[in-house]
């Protein structure tokens, strides 16, 4: 699954996670699921009861909830937003608890000098405690919306490079830890 972080009008996020996409169909190891949180539009978090007891009442949780279930591995495309993460993508995993478990997840982080590598770092302690394993590679873009031009993303050979080792681990680890959630 790749999730789409920003849900902001004009966001680079979006022509990013379309190259990301890309990249990853022309791999042939994955079937996709892409999220545009945008299109998306949960709700700021209206369940009644803990996300751990999935005990869902409403439609669109219900439909969040079987559509991470059914992912093996995330890449999160990320802004970086006052030395932080979209607020959009937290109540986007904070739905949920148990569908995140043991299940890889890369990051594709973007913003000013920083590259947006705060806003990452920031979700981590989120991603620790839903249980989802983080992987290694980790494509970082100072300033990304410079390689947006006409709505299409264009990136540089380590850009690529690194995109290209980040989906490698990203299977091997799905596959990895696709028995350790069976056991669950």
């Amino acid at each position: 699954m790749i999730i789409v972080g920003s849900v902001r009008p004009g966001r680079v996020g979006l022509p990013i996670a379309e190259w990301v996409r890309s990249e990853a169909e022309k791999t042939g190891d994955f079937e996709i699921d892409f999220v545009d949180l945008a299109e998306l539009n949960l709700p700021f978090m209206d369940e009644p009861a803990h996300p751990r007891l999935r005990q869902y009442t409403q439609p669109h949780t219900i439909a969040w909830s079987e559509r991470v279930d059914a992912a093996d591995a995330f890449i999160l495309v990320t802004p970086e937003y006052n030395y932080s993460y979209s607020p959009a993508l937290k109540n986007a995993l904070d739905f949920l608890n148990r569908e995140w478990w043991m299940k890889p997840v890369g990051f594709v982080s973007y913003g000013g000098v920083s590259s947006g590598t705060r806003g990452a770092a920031a979700l981590l302690p989120t991603i620790v405690s839903l249980g989802l394993v983080r992987v290694g590679p980790n494509v970082e873009l100072t300033f990304g919306g410079k390689q947006v031009v006409d709505g299409v993303f264009h990136p540089g050979e380590k850009e690529l490079a690194i995109l290209a080792r980040e989906l490698k681990e990203l299977a091997r680890f799905a596959d990895g830890l696709k028995p350790l959630r069976a056991t669950d």
